[in-house]
């Protein structure tokens, strides 16, 4: 049972590392070979690549939340159901999106990380990415 503890902990600060913008802490939550995959274009890429993706969704959005947080622990792993809420810095304009995270973890550290986003969801939500 002290294994999950240990996870749960580790989940709630790494979603509240994105939340805060702080991407240091969220790139030391994974080991150094962790693969991220995305249901949206079939991608697995690295905390390096996933750290730049965040940097610039940090940039553009902001207010950010994980709201409805809904997170299971299991021996090696946990699955977090959630909708990343937030405002668009150049307009205002609310945006969210619903997602499910499902993590294998290694030695307190994410090893493999799932995302699944619906994609109209996506599209709302990077609409302005490089505004």
């Amino acid at each position: 049972m002290a294994e999950q503890d240990d996870i749960r902990v580790m989940a709630q600060r790494f979603f509240d590392a994105i939340e805060a913008g702080d991407i240091e802490t969220m790139k030391a939550s994974f080991t150094p070979d962790a693969e991220i995959w995305h249901n949206s274009d079939e991608a697995i890429v690295t905390p390096e690549q996933t750290a730049a993706t965040l940097t610039g969704m940090v940039a553009r959005i902001k207010d950010r939340a994980y709201a409805e947080r809904q997170l299971h622990v299991f021996p090696g792993g946990f699955v977090q159901q959630h909708v990343l809420k937030g405002r668009r810095v150049h307009d205002d304009v609310a945006v969210r999106l619903p997602c499910a995270i499902v993590c294998r973890v290694e030695d307190g550290k994410i090893a493999r990380l799932d995302e699944y986003f619906d994609s109209a969801h996506v599209a709302a939500f990077r609409k302005y990415a490089d505004a």
